[in-house]
């Protein structure tokens, strides 16, 4: 059976028509790729009787979208656990760390290298300073290589390893109230291409992710 996708919705009203747009979404909760149009993709004509609205017709509500600030380097050739996170992603809303499993993990292991302890380190700190009171997401992907039940197992496993460093050092600086969601999804919400190692490198990561107050 089809395993269901989530979707996005993003409203705009333009010349004073309240259209939607809806995007499939390849991602655990929020979509971190979708980026908006620049500009409308066919000409519009101003003058154009469909675009004024029917007499008793309303707008739709205003809708503030997301301004994502993305920061990748999870198809760098020569990244290391030393390096930092290897994508950020950051919007007025959530902040994501997605670690790429391949530097902070051996082959087909859920035991973190030693080096990754820091870069986790330095993650509890942001999320310290910035007063994180909603849970905390820690979720766990593969890529499609092998079975999709081995693949849930791996990316679960991996992303308890990473919560609970995660969890210890948030407790190490006096705060050890947060709650987290932690999951496992296999192969599900690619981020890149599993035709390609390239893109199979890349879906391979734990996505740390939180809400700053």
């Amino acid at each position: 059976m089809p395993r269901p996708r989530p979707v996005a919705v993003a409203a705009a009203t333009v010349l004073g028509l309240a259209l939607v747009f809806v995007t499939p979404v390849a991602h655990a909760d929020d979509d971190p790729t979708a980026q908006p149009t620049p500009s409308a993709p066919t000409p519009v004509d101003a003058n154009d009787p469909d675009l004024q609205l029917p007499e008793g017709a309303k707008l739709a509500p205003p809708k503030v979208l997301d301004i994502v600030s993305v920061t990748d380097g999870s198809s760098s050739e020569d990244a290391s656990a030393d390096d930092g996170e290897e994508r950020h992603e950051e919007s007025n809303s959530s902040v994501t760390y997605a670690l790429q499993s391949d530097v902070v993990f051996p082959r087909d292991s859920a035991k973190l290298n030693p080096a990754a302890t820091a870069r986790i380190r330095a993650i509890a700190s942001d999320i310290d300073a910035r007063n994180v009171t909603q849970p905390i997401r820690v979720f766990g992907f593969t890529d499609n290589l092998g079975s999709y039940e081995h693949g849930q197992v791996l990316s679960k496993k991996r992303a308890d390893a990473v919560y609970k460093i995660l969890s210890g050092e948030l407790a190490s600086l006096g705060n050890d109230s947060h709650s987290f969601q932690v999951r496992g999804y296999s192969e599900d919400y690619p981020i890149a291409d599993n035709s390609t190692e390239a893109g199979r490198k890349q879906n391979r990561r734990v996505e740390i992710t939180f809400r700053p107050s």
